[in-house]
């Protein structure tokens, strides 16, 4: 396997030869038709001058007409092949992607800022799949008809063969040499401004809200209004090697025709070549060029795309599983009833900030159990949950699925047991159907409408216009927050996992209808979740009356390391708590 970030990100895209040879030849047939018609059309000129009988020109005018249609055609034909391709190509990358993300290490993008990560599967895959447009049909075209040219050009003149030549070699070469570097400049430049610009910007706009609340909503917008200036800076240091590619062509193509026209004119006065064959000889090389003239361009293409594939690589090469120090063990469904979720000593956080993780915990997850995690911002209980979910490695202690290390375990076969869902996740602009689906892809619209109202949005869905077929244009933005929530928790509860871990599933909705909804959730009767699926609620509230199994109670005060009496620090804290151990239960 070529280790070339360009060729690895290029295997994503799974492009079919077939498609790109058919672009390559409808767009080698279009400039060829203009290359032909250029030939063409300076005999007719030439031959025209000399006043013949007009059926001699007949043929001539009649495929100049033909030439110049064809040229738009096959350009059209060439544009939607190429076109075809990419985005067949980029939807097939992202596809590839999210499943070497979904099946692969959590790792790899739990430590991820959302922004990044967007930049990452959207704008650089854009980027990669760009350069199949911009870059291998434009440069397999130019091949193709530069040789076409120089042979043309040869039949009537060696030295003008060659002088075009050494142009086009200079206009196909050098030109795209100094392209590539000026791009390469910008783009590593700008390439940890633009990622910060992304990171602030989408910070800002899923945040406004909270940030504004807090007096940081103009830093952080200052701080994406100077990733976006820097960006631009790295652009205009570039420009100078940009500007002399972009002169480079022209230059080029002045050069080849006045060399041609002096070595015609020689050869004319000198009686050894017709008039048409000068008029061929001075106009073919404008033609020619038009093959080249988009290198330079393409150039940048693909020196933006290794950059981007770059990125794109080392986000996959992070989730790949070392299969060779590991071995992973795979749990099928039909042992589901078998595992035990154990946790003994495990202080969860992140391992960036060990001394910020949880106090050592002890806890035992098996079919239908009902926790509640409480505390404060910040304590550590998002934390804990990831951790559960297999996305963080623990910072300290056992965490075992079926009394195997879940470090041990394929992610996959994790997910199909425990799955967390984080309070900000994504809403998508479609249907409210396909963002349920997200969790279960096999989801009926029945089963669906089922979920949604037994989280309490049946009233909504009744006023939606094409009910579960409705769009949520912008995401998120379509809808409160309260009805946002509501859908994840739908979400949550079509998924087939085992286990749900929850992250504040009730926030923004108001204190009877959270308190309602939490209720349920942690009640085995309550018939909102299967009594024999596990629920654990990470939550700042809750209610008096609900009794969940066991209540979890974190707290600044449980860390090590923490304050200077941490060693004296309280264990558990809980006056609603009722211990449970088991594997399952009546």
């Amino acid at each position: 396997m070529s280790t070339d970030p360009l060729w690895r990100a290029l295997a994503l895209l799974q492009l079919q030869p077939r498609r790109i040879v058919t672009a390559v030849v409808f767009g080698a047939v279009a400039v060829g038709s203009g290359l032909a018609l250029a030939a063409l059309a300076a005999w007719l000129i030439a031959r025209a001058w000399q006043m013949p009988p007009v059926l001699d020109l007949t043929v001539a005018v009649v495929a100049v007409r033909a030439l110049g249609i064809s040229r738009g055609v096959f350009r059209y034909l060439e544009r939607l092949a190429s076109h075809d391709t990419a985005f067949r190509g980029m939807t097939a990358a992202r596809t590839n992607i999210y499943r070497r993300l979904a099946t692969g290490d959590p790792a790899a993008v739990t430590g991820v800022r959302r922004g990044v990560l967007l930049s990452r599967t959207g704008e650089d895959i854009d980027t990669v799949g760009a350069v199949v447009v911009r870059g291998i049909v434009p440069m397999a075209v130019a091949v193709v008809l530069s040789f076409a040219a120089i042979g043309l050009l040869a039949t009537i003149s060696l030295a003008a063969a060659g002088i075009l030549a050494v142009s086009l070699a200079v206009a196909g070469i050098v030109a795209p040499w100094l392209a590539t570097s000026a791009a390469r400049t910008a783009e590593l430049a700008g390439m940890a401004a633009t990622a910060e610009y992304a990171e602030h910007a989408v910070a800002a706009l899923d945040h406004a809200a909270e940030l504004r609340v807090a007096g940081r909503l103009d830093a952080v917008v200052e701080a994406a209004r100077s990733a976006s200036a820097e960006v631009a800076a790295a652009t205009d240091r570039a420009a100078p090697r940009a500007a002399f590619a972009a002169a480079a062509t022209p230059l080029a193509t002045g050069v080849s025709v006045l060399g041609s026209l002096l070595i015609g004119v020689v050869a004319y006065d000198g009686g050894t070549m017709t008039p048409m064959a000068l008029a061929i000889l001075v106009l073919l090389p404008l033609a020619a060029f038009e093959a080249v003239g988009p290198l330079p361009a393409a150039a940048q293409a693909v020196s933006r795309a290794r950059i981007a594939a770059g990125r794109i690589t080392a986000l996959i090469d992070t989730a790949l599983i070392d299969t060779a120090s590991t071995t992973k063990v795979g749990t099928s469904r039909a042992s589901v009833d078998d595992w035990v979720l154990r946790a003994r000593g495990l202080r969860a956080g992140w391992s960036t900030c060990p001394e910020k993780s949880t106090r050592a915990i002890d806890l035992d997850l098996a079919r239908g159990a009902r926790v509640a995690i409480t505390g404060p911002s910040g304590v550590g209980k998002t934390s804990l949950l990831m951790t559960l979910a297999g996305l963080l490695s623990p910072v300290e202690g056992r965490l075992t699925l079926g009394g195997t290390p879940i470090t041990d375990l394929e992610p996959a076969s994790v997910r199909r047991v425990a799955t967390f869902f984080a309070e900000d996740a994504h809403l998508f602009d479609t249907s409210v159907l396909e963002n349920l689906r997200v969790a279960r892809g096999e989801l009926s619209a029945d089963e669906a409408e089922a979920v949604v109202r037994s989280v309490g949005l049946g009233d909504w869905l009744d006023g939606l216009s094409n009910g579960l077929d409705t769009v949520l244009t912008g995401g998120e933005r379509a809808v409160s927050g309260g009805e946002r929530r509501r859908i994840l928790l739908a979400r949550a509860i079509c998924s087939p996992a085992e286990v749900l871990l929850l992250d504040e599933p009730t926030e923004h909705l108001d204190a009877k209808a959270g308190a309602d909804l939490l209720t349920a959730l942690l009640q085995r009767g309550s018939g909102l979740v299967h009594p024999r699926r596990t629920v654990v609620v990470v939550t700042h509230h809750l209610p008096r009356d609900c009794t969940p199994d066991q209540v979890l109670s974190l707290d600044f005060a449980d860390r090590e390391n923490t304050l200077p009496n941490a060693a004296e620090a309280r264990t558990f804290v809980s006056t609603q708590e009722r211990r449970w151990s088991g594997v399952g239960y009546p």
